[in-house]
């Protein structure tokens, strides 16, 4: 079990795809994302494995949560700042983690 602090650490913060690319370079299928996460962050990158369930043109401009302050990692040639969460369906597809209202990008989860 973790504490409450310990969950506290974890930024997960609200933002809105800005731009989806094909990411061919990528071990899994995955898509380059540009994040943008509100005046405080702004925009930040990401691969995220979601090719099985979104089309690039389905993402730009939905509202995604990300957790924010992870080290960023190198994915091939593509620096990934943030971990954009999902959730596996039956078939083991991601399925992202979204608000279901149009909340403000920066927005922290509490």
């Amino acid at each position: 079990m973790i504490s409450i602090a310990d969950f506290e650490k974890v930024d997960v913060r609200v933002g809105r795809i800005l731009r989806a690319e094909a990411f061919p370079e990528a071990r899994k299928p995955a898509y380059k994302l540009w994040i943008d996460f509100g005046s405080e962050l702004g925009t930040r990158t990401s691969s995220a494995q979601l090719t099985v369930r979104y089309a690039l043109h389905d993402l730009v401009g939905r509202l995604v949560l990300a957790v924010v302050n992870f080290p960023a990692r190198q994915i091939g040639p593509f620096p990934s700042e943030v971990l954009t969460l999902g959730v596996p369906d039956a078939d083991g597809a991601v399925v992202l983690v979204m608000p279901e209202a149009d909340v403000a990008p920066g927005a922290r989860l509490f």
